[in-house]
């Protein structure tokens, strides 16, 4: 004791004086010397004895626990890595019994943080689900690093050498990095990152996100051509308004002189909206400013019709903001009885589509519910005679048409193909905004590019640990974003196939996708009900939301971006203001680590069902669909 006081007054008194190169190489040295000892110290274990787990382990909770306040948060840090591997020893050493009593005893230390792990690793009884279990293997070929203060990380070398925990000492010094910062201990809520495993983490992530990610939109889109032509007719239809304006103004003139000054505000009123066009304006907030970017796939022509459509959509939209909420329409399916895995929502709200456990996808024309259905031919090619027994209408007709799952023609009520790749269940698939393409995403951990002239897929992303549960397009198609259960968020080039982001935060499985008009900001949903806004250029968070209780199903931002809707479990939605935020985060681009967080505009809570599926249509409407059984 006498040497370590000297040591620590020796430091004081360099850091008085200022001598701090003096000081940091004092710290240095006296870092290495701490850790060759702990090194040097024999971790031979006793014999297979069980035990000696659970007194390990509970002897450094119960020191932890009792540390002082300033320090116990980060000592702290060390048990759950401790508990894992306690558990998994006595596991691949063949003590079932007692590694399930070890389990039960203290994973409710952990049930805060690590509830999902905690549930894959509580079915895990032999030696052999260790080597099947991904999870498992992932945190027995990587070590935890984790972030202590200089003197957390003296206070628990001092532990183990004076107690000579030999279990504990062995499972720290192969299992665990500490990351040893100087100064004081970090408050509680400074890092959500304090404990990872390296090499899936954020060392991984620093790699892939030097990568540059061109963002901004494609260059001659349809909506672009449009908006450009909706613009110059604005300005020509103004622009004769002005000059008829103009004449009547000069004989109003003529007759009185005092009415010309009014007439002339009006007329510079009426022009600068009519240059600007009332319908574009909160479109050029966002999407016009964007940048242009080349496609890398070759994208299919638009049909006459759907640029016509795009056109008129475009006229009729209403601008939403924090003052101006859209209308929405809600629609529920009843009588699910947890049946129901998925649904979507044409972008003009006209058909609606469920999938469901029996393999089937139903669709329903909303302008036809509750009218008498007509059974046609193809539709009784397309589903068996059963299903429509049970699905059928006091009438004996379906109100629904029903497919199996591929890829099928809604006008025609046909399937047109079949795509095979993926050897277990498909959890998410989605079309790319030109159509012609689309990703899938499946449990055996990768995403797919498909195009609909070929049956195999065009691009394989491999890298996710676990399921990849849902995939989301970028806007400008050269990109597609995935989140998986394995807590993270992979934005892929199409063309290379290649990981190019990797966004950390989320504490749970990700659930939901989406990307902003402009594609510069992406929103990611998880189980636990937070939701991340991430800027893709820099691969950072920008605004993390809580508001929902549980998991956020699904995603969507307004066509101008000024909104972003989120529905989820916990039978809400919610509307937040992305525009104020995201204006603010452009005026302090500077600061690096400055994040700014999304107002909640309003909550609109449905009675007792779950928010499947959200859907913005180009109007600006939103439309929202949900599940109850009854």
């Amino acid at each position: 004791m006498e040497d370590e006081e000297m040591e620590r007054k020796v430091q004081q008194y360099l850091h008085r004086k200022g001598f701090r190169l003096t000081e940091l190489a004092l710290q240095e040295e006296r870092n290495r010397l701490s850790t060759t000892s702990l090194s040097d110290v024999s971790l031979s274990r006793p014999d297979n004895d069980p035990a000696r787990y659970y007194d390990g382990y509970n002897k450094l909770r119960s020191w932890a626990y009792n540390s002082l306040d300033q320090y116990k948060h980060e000592l702290l840090r060390v048990l759950y890595p401790a508990f894992i591997h306690c558990f998994m020893d006595l596991v691949s050493e063949g003590h079932t019994l007692e590694a399930r009593q070890f389990f039960l005893k203290f994973r409710e230390d952990h049930e805060l943080m690590h509830s999902r792990d905690l549930q894959k690793l509580e079915g895990t009884l032999s030696p052999l689900h260790l080597e099947e279990m991904d999870l498992a293997q992932s945190l027995r070929e990587n070590k935890f690093r984790i972030k202590l203060c200089e003197y957390s990380y003296e206070l628990l070398l001092q532990y183990l050498q004076k107690t000579q925990a030999l279990v504990m000492l062995g499972i720290i010094n192969e299992r665990i990095i500490f990351e040893v910062s100087a100064g004081q201990p970090s408050l509680i809520s400074d890092d959500a990152d304090v404990v990872a495993l390296v090499g899936t983490s954020k060392d991984l992530a620093k790699q892939i996100n030097q990568k540059e990610v061109h963002w901004g939109l494609l260059e001659d889109s349809v909506e672009e051509r449009m908006e450009k032509a909706l613009s110059d007719s604005d300005r020509a239809e103004a622009e004769s308004k002005d000059a008829d304006a103009e004449d009547n103004n000069k004989k109003k003139s003529s007759l009185g002189g005092k009415q010309g000054g009014p007439l002339n505000k009006k007329l510079k009123k009426d022009k600068l909206v009519g240059a600007t066009g009332k319908n574009t304006k909160s479109e050029t907030s966002m999407i016009s400013a964007a940048p242009r970017v080349k496609p890398e796939l070759t994208l299919p022509a638009a049909p006459v019709e759907v640029e016509q459509s795009i056109l008129e959509d475009l006229r009729n939209r209403a601008q939403l903001n924090n003052l101006a909420l859209p209308s929405v329409s809600f629609y529920t399916f009843l009588n699910t009885h947890n049946g129901l895995n998925c649904s979507s929502i044409s972008n003009d709200g006209s058909l609606i589509v469920g999938g469901f456990s029996d393999s089937s996808v139903k669709v329903w024309d909303m302008a036809k519910i509750g009218q008498p259905a007509k059974t046609s031919s193809s539709q009784g090619e397309n589903g068996s005679s059963q299903d429509e027994r049970l699905s059928s209408t006091s009438e004996g007709k379906r109100p629904y048409t029903l497919f199996q799952v591929r890829l099928w023609s809604t006008k025609l009520n046909a399937n047109l193909v079949c795509y095979k790749g993926h050897n277990y269940p498909v959890w998410d698939v989605q079309f790319s905004p030109v159509g012609h393409y689309f990703a899938s995403a499946s449990h055996d951990r990768t995403a797919r590019i498909w195009s609909m002239d070929k049956i195999q897929p065009l691009r394989i992303m491999a890298g996710h640990l676990a399921d990849v549960d849902c995939v989301q397009w970028h806007v400008n198609c050269n990109y597609i974003a995935t989140g998986s259960s394995d807590k993270t968020v992979r934005l892929w080039d199409v063309q290379t196939g290649e990981c190019i982001r990797m966004f950390i935060g989320h504490r749970s499985m990700v659930l939901s996708l989406a990307m902003s008009p402009d594609g510069r900001y992406m929103a990611s949903g998880d189980e636990d009900g937070t939701i991340m806004m991430w800027d893709l250029s820099t691969g950072r968070c920008v605004s993390p939301l809580a508001g929902h209780n549980s998991c956020v199903w699904s995603l969507a931002f307004s066509c101008e971006g000024a909104l972003l809707a989120s529905g989820s479990a916990d039978c809400t939605v919610k509307l937040w203001d992305v525009a104020s935020s995201t204006k603010a985060l452009k005026m302090d681009d500077t600061k690096a680590g400055s994040t700014n967080r999304l107002r909640l505009l309003k909550a609109l809570p449905t009675k007792s069902t779950p928010v499947y599926n959200l859907r913005f249509s180009r109007r600006n409407l939103l439309f929202a669909s949900g599940a109850l059984s009854l």
